[in-house]
């Protein structure tokens, strides 16, 4: 294999590493990212733990200044309301053009997903019970068949996630899910536009409260 190759596959490795780091909290809201000790732990180059540093900051979640070298990015909770409102946006359209636009295929996918995540969560398994809530997410924004929107949610996914994946109460999620994904087979769109704002704003609390330490301020 081209030494390319082999460099490229060493450094989505270590972003993925470094990425699961940063989602768990092993690797905290502005920990510096020193590549020499990166490659040491993961037994690797500095070439490949630079690669995947920058893959982190076009991710939006590790910061790279010139003198302090790259840090795991710290979010205000003025962050955590923009983010917040792009998410609504974003999200509540994608599922009302999912209703609309939705067939029994998607439907079927769908219906696995949301099924993944209730079978994970009725066993305690979180990191597996989060993935389902991601995908299930994702999907619809593809169900959506709305190209654009599809590219927005993909630039976003892993600050998302990170900001708003990290639930704990994972059968309630699964049951909203559920309710969600009724409606969306009802094709019934006044439905999804209460559903789901309410649904992301119950992820924001949280995320505000793990965050900060704090209800999150009404609006």
């Amino acid at each position: 294999m081209p030494l390319g190759g082999m460099s490229g596959l060493e450094s989505e490795r270590v972003a993925d590493a470094l990425r699961d780091d940063i989602m768990s909290g092993r690797r905290p809201p502005g920990s510096r990212l020193v590549e020499r000790d990166i490659a040491a732990e993961l037994q690797v180059s500095r070439l490949p733990v630079r690669e995947a540093i920058k893959a982190l900051v076009a991710d939006g979640i590790v910061v790279a200044r010139p003198r302090s070298g790259a840090t795991v990015r710290e979010f205000s909770p003025h962050d955590l309301q923009g983010f917040f409102e792009v998410r609504e946006a974003l999200e509540t359209l994608s599922f009302v053009l999912a209703a609309q636009r939705v067939d029994e295929a998607g439907i079927a996918l769908l219906e696995s997903l949301v099924a993944q995540e209730a079978a994970a969560a009725a066993l305690d398994d979180i990191e597996s019970a989060r993935q389902a809530s991601t995908a299930f997410h994702m999907a619809v924004v593809r169900l959506s068949q709305n190209a654009m929107l599809v590219e927005l949610a993909a630039s976003l996914v892993t600050r998302l996630r990170w900001l708003f994946g990290q639930h704990d109460d994972l059968a309630e999620m699964a049951s909203t899910h559920r309710e969600i994904l009724d409606a969306i087979r009802a094709r019934d769109v006044e439905a999804l536009r209460r559903l789901v704002p309410e649904h992301l704003a119950e992820g924001r609390a949280a995320a505000h409260e793990r965050m900060f330490g704090a209800s999150a301020p009404r609006e």
